[in-house]
């Protein structure tokens, strides 16, 4: 009976394990079959339903725009990020007695930073704001226990706390004031970045450097921005956000390139006096509008380019651009093209004498007037040069007829032939004939030619010339006859390094004979000494050019004034070429007393400040004892120069890397530690070169702005602030 049992146990248990092992087969069957249908047969779904709950879409990565500097680095326009600050009253992390313990000294602190709202005003818009969500809270209860789906509209979920968007400086010590340095969720705080095009220099160039869309991704709408959009632009990266152990991280997919930086040839300072020099003349003669530019005479750089219009009863603004889209005929400064054409041809010299009587002119069925044809004086015969200096249009008109009434195309083509007509390519976007120059041939069908066309054409009507090719001829005079381009765009550049630059453009290497050339330049000096420009004289340096005023056609008739002035200074070794454009100024027009009083305080507001820069030579015998300007900066470099100039100095001693820089009252040069150099904090590097700043700054782990050149006189963010990575600095050199 033992035996028999114990074998029927034995069965028992071998009966049960095979159970055992088919139901895990069973199982292990069907998981496998499982694996297969979710891989396979419902794979996409599962996969598609994943990416929803731990994938977001890719989203772009918004490119840096590059910035636009003037021609010394310091910045016309650049991009920064600004944050609008808000609150989430709703945050289930909130509490309510922990806000109403530290309401009080937040507004305190809000009001300290941003002081557009006091403190009790703070308190009022977050205790309103409070009070709100709470409102809310209990309306949205009160619905879902009724069982109502009436939605409830929420909006002390985005309450505004500070008015003004703020940069990221500002943002980081916003989390730091009390309450606002919890974690988001407890703190309900929460920003929306916006990108800002900023202009340190306000409207400064406004219409060149121009503007961009509010939209930022769109791009430019004007001037700089709008020509070179795509260089400036950049390209987009693109990125995924992904939910892993219950966050949301970042996942950069592909990196986004910034957009190149472009460096212009455009002064703050020259602009700056341009700008108020013609915004000054055209309040004072209640013009419509008016322009100024000013050249460099060896490389074709602009220096200053403003655009003026009439936005109401004595306010100008940047509006269109009228150094290329004043398309009108530009009245006397043309003198000096059939002035130069007739000289060259050997139809005239300055010495031959013309007839031009009481200053009227009839010729086939129209009368020529000068200016002043009214005084009914008789002024027999006038020498060429003298015609210009009194910008006689009798005189000009009388010189075209006796070398070219019976080939007025010869004439045309020498006009073709010196470049005023080449088709250019410039620095700002333009529309339809704007700055190009319509001087038509005799033959032109679609412009016909009139029997009186050149004589008119000769003293500056029967054309379209806009003030860019007047500056660009008369700096050619200047330039020893070899007229180059206008440019504005000096290089692009990628992080700090030239990608590309330009070079000027040559229009025409030789205007005329060195002998045509020289008897120019002396009448337009004489115009200046002797004639309509007088009151462009300047007793600091001598300035040559030339007067224009011509009338202004519209609707089939001349309606208002057009007065320019356009010369080059100093005469006899010239390196500024100006023209001062005004459009219908009230009162008596006049080139010199209008346009030529801007370019003289223009002229004169460079000259001071460059020209004569030179300084005095100390004796001899005090060369020795001058003390040299020692900048602040790193000790080592600081003891190699002054040692090469052999010049004693003290300094306290000690392990210092970065020193100031002092003379005491015996005139000895005296080294100190810099103590604000500390980890973890803003060092202040006022008095610093710009190599010794940038590195201190970047090695700080901060991104540096720079303005200007020579000593650091100013930095945006306090010494002795705490550092917060990755902010940027603008440093301001003199």
């Amino acid at each position: 009976m033992a035996k028999k049992s114990e074998g029927t146990t034995k069965n028992v248990a071998v009966s049960r394990y095979g159970w055992i092992v088919f139901l895990l087969s069973f199982i292990f069957i069907a998981i496998i079959v499982c694996i297969f249908k979710i891989k396979y047969a419902e794979g996409q779904i599962w996969r598609e339903l994943g990416k929803q709950e731990t994938v977001k879409k890719d989203r772009e990565i918004r490119p840096n725009r590059g910035n636009i500097y003037a021609d010394d680095g310091r910045l016309l326009a650049t991009s920064e990020p600004l944050y609008g600050v808000y609150v989430d009253f709703m945050s289930e992390g909130i509490k309510g007695d922990t806000l109403m313990k530290y309401v009080t000294p937040l507004s305190q602190e809000l009001a300290r930073k941003f002081p557009d709202r006091s403190a009790a005003q703070y308190k009022r818009v977050i205790l309103d704001g409070w009070e709100l969500s709470r409102k809310e809270i209990k309306e949205i209860e009160r619905n879902r226990q009724n069982g109502s789906n009436k939605k409830v509209k929420v909006r002390s979920r985005y309450v505004r706390i500070v008015r003004p968007d703020i940069n990221y400086v500002d943002l980081k010590e916003l989390k730091t004031f009390p309450f606002f340095n919890q974690r988001s969720n407890r703190s309900g705080l929460f920003t929306e970045e916006k990108t800002m095009r900023l202009k340190p220099f306000g409207r400064l160039a406004g219409r060149t450097v121009g503007s961009i869309f509010k939209d930022f991704e769109a791009g430019g709408t004007s001037g700089l921005e709008l020509k070179y959009d795509s260089i400036l632009k950049g390209l987009p990266g693109l990125k995924t956000r992904q939910r892993v152990q219950g966050r949301w991280i970042d996942i950069v997919l592909e990196e986004p390139v910034d957009g190149w930086d472009i460096k212009t040839t455009l002064n703050v300072d020259i602009q700056d006096m341009a700008e108020k020099s013609l915004y000054n003349k055209l309040v004072e003669t209640k013009a419509e509008s008016g322009v100024a530019i000013v050249m460099e005479v060896a490389t074709g750089e602009i220096k200053a380019i403003t655009n003026l219009d009439r936005v109401s009863e004595g306010v100008y603004a940047e509006g269109n651009p009228n150094a290329f889209s004043y398309m009108s005929e530009p009245g006397s400064t043309f003198k000096t093209v059939s002035l130069m054409v007739a000289l060259e041809d050997g139809i005239v010299t300055p010495n031959d004498s013309v007839f031009v009587g009481n200053g009227l002119f009839e010729y086939k069925g129209k009368v020529v007037r000068d200016h002043d044809w009214r005084k009914g004086q008789d002024k027999g015969r006038v020498t060429i040069a003298r015609g210009m200096y009194s910008s006689l249009n009798v005189a000009i008109a009388k010189m075209i007829l006796k070398g070219y009434e019976n080939d007025p195309q010869k004439y045309v083509q020498r006009i073709h032939d010196l470049g005023l007509t080449k088709k250019i390519e410039w620095d700002v976007p333009l529309k339809g004939k704007e700055g190009t120059s319509v001087i038509r041939f005799p033959d032109d069908k679609s412009n016909p030619w009139s029997k009186t066309t050149l004589p008119w054409m000769s003293f500056g009507y029967e054309t379209q010339v806009p003030p860019i090719y007047m500056l660009m001829f008369y700096n050619g005079i200047a330039n020893n006859g070899k007229m180059i381009k206008p440019f504005i765009t000096k290089a692009f550049m990628k992080d700090g390094k030239i990608e590309e630059e330009f070079e000027t453009e040559v229009i025409n290497p030789q205007l005329c004979s060195e002998k045509t050339l020289n008897e120019v330049r002396d009448i337009l000096r004489g115009v200046v000494t002797d004639g309509t420009g007088k009151a462009v004289d300047s007793e600091l340096f001598p300035i040559s050019g030339k007067t224009g005023t011509a009338m202004i056609a519209a609707r089939g008739t001349y309606e208002g004034y057009y007065v320019s002035f356009c010369g080059y200074f100093p005469s006899d070794k010239p390196q500024y070429t100006c023209f001062v454009g005004i459009r219908r100024p009230v009162g008596s027009p006049s080139g010199g007393l209008m346009p030529g009083a801007v370019f003289k305080n223009i002229a004169e507001g460079i000259y001071t400040k460059n020209l004569v820069s030179t300084p005095v030579a100390a004796p001899k015998d005090t060369v020795n004892s001058l003390i040299p300007n020692v900048k602040n900066g790193l000790l080592r470099n600081t003891e190699i120069v002054l040692k090469k100039l052999d010049q004693s100095f003290t300094f306290s001693g000690g392990k210092i890397d970065w020193i100031k820089a002092r003379t005491d009252s015996v005139s000895n040069i005296v080294l100190e530690s810099n103590t604000t150099v500390q980890q973890g904090l803003v060092p202040s590097v006022i008095g610093m070169g710009a190599r010794d700043a940038i590195y201190l700054l970047e090695n700080a782990g901060l991104r540096v702005n720079l303005i200007g050149s020579g000593k650091v006189k100013l930095q945006s963010i306090l010494a002795g602030s705490r550092i917060v990575r990755g902010s940027t600095i603008t440093i301001e050199l003199n």
